[in-house]
């Protein structure tokens, strides 16, 4: 599969596990679950580690040379709905008009007891 690139961004940070940032496959893109963990909003509410995670997912993106608008899927990982209102803020607010087909779920827990959602997503390019 020639058309599959294999991608970590170093703004990102280190990954130590097996796995990669992002796997591009055409016009493509598949981009990791993505959290809040080892940055100022890791031990916060869902609210800010979501806007933690659409700001990585950002920077993905514009390294790709594509904008917010070419998201096509979300899936959303929640270890509770307590504070859905808020995710919901937080969701319009990044998406504005491009609103992507979306799945949200809600988990027992994450890989680090502090962290409350995960989000991977699905951008066209």
């Amino acid at each position: 599969m020639s058309n599959v690139l294999r991608k970590n961004y170093p703004a990102l940070g280190e990954v130590k596990a097996p796995y990669v940032h992002s796997v591009k496959h055409g016009q493509t893109l598949y981009i990791s679950g993505l959290t809040a963990f080892g940055t100022p909003a890791h031990h916060k509410g869902i609210a800010e580690q979501a806007e933690e995670i659409f700001s990585l997912l950002r920077k993905i993106v514009s390294a790709e040379d594509a904008d917010f608008s070419a998201l096509i899927k979300v899936t959303i990982f929640i270890t509770s709905f307590d504070e859905i209102d808020e995710l919901r803020n937080v969701l319009y607010r990044n998406y504005g008009d491009h609103l992507p087909a979306s799945s949200l779920v809600e988990v027992s827990r994450l890989f680090s007891p502090d962290l409350s959602i995960e989000i991977e997503a699905i951008f066209g390019l």
